[in-house]
């Protein structure tokens, strides 16, 4: 059987969905392991974490069960899942490279305003930092942040803003992530691909007169 053939396609869509899989897991057992060590104290992020990590999960199980039995509704829901999936990390993640330092502030200063007390003061304590950025727009929440702040460096009365801190690694970071997000992208316009052209195929092993 030639790689463009119905088993050749089945046994990659497979693959990529248990890829998926592992991934899905991945991110579901990081984020608890973050909770359980204390790293992240905030709910929402954990939660996040998982609801994309479970997300990822269940349309790989979709994926996988639509392509060891060929059923055909089940292919079609994936590969419009997948579709919306790719488009909206494809965008996520040219943001991410096209990012400048003004905007980088933009999103750390609404970042920080929603992110919980414990959650800034967990923050500052493994960064030893104090506050987000001290700027005009948002000095009284920077100083009460200060005061507020249980890192080291208030012993020493020298402490970075944790924006500062932040932000001399958040250009690089946007990179990578950036560039992570666009292979994991092209991976799913690939799932997607995959879908169409097997779903279009017959299985050798059923009626040869039969439309599938």
């Amino acid at each position: 059987m030639v790689c463009g053939g119905f088993t050749c396609s089945k046994n990659a869509l497979c693959s990529l969905n248990v890829v998926y899989m592992l991934v899905g897991l991945l991110l579901i057992g990081v984020a608890a392991w973050g909770k359980g060590f204390g790293l992240v104290s905030s709910i929402h992020i954990i939660g996040g974490v998982i609801a994309v990590g479970f997300f990822l999960l269940l349309i790989a199980i979709v994926g996988l069960i639509g392509a060891i039995h060929h059923h055909q509704v089940m292919l079609f829901f994936y590969m419009v899942i997948l579709f919306i999936v790719f488009l909206f990390q494809f965008g996520v993640s040219c943001s991410c490279l096209a990012m400048n330092r003004g905007q980088q502030e933009a999103l750390l200063n609404s970042t920080w305003g929603m992110l919980q007390n414990k959650t800034k003061t967990d923050l500052e304590s493994q960064l030893n930092c104090c506050g987000l950025l001290n700027l005009t727009t948002s000095r009284v929440q920077f100083e009460q942040d200060v005061q507020n702040c249980p890192a080291f460096c208030k012993k020493d009365s020298v402490c970075y803003s944790c924006g500062d801190k932040m932000l001399n690694h958040a250009s690089e970071a946007l990179k990578i992530l950036g560039g992570v997000g666009l292979f994991f992208s092209f991976t799913e316009i690939l799932g997607v691909w995959l879908a169409v052209r097997y779903r279009n195929q017959k299985d050798p092993r059923a009626n040869p007169s039969a439309f599938l």
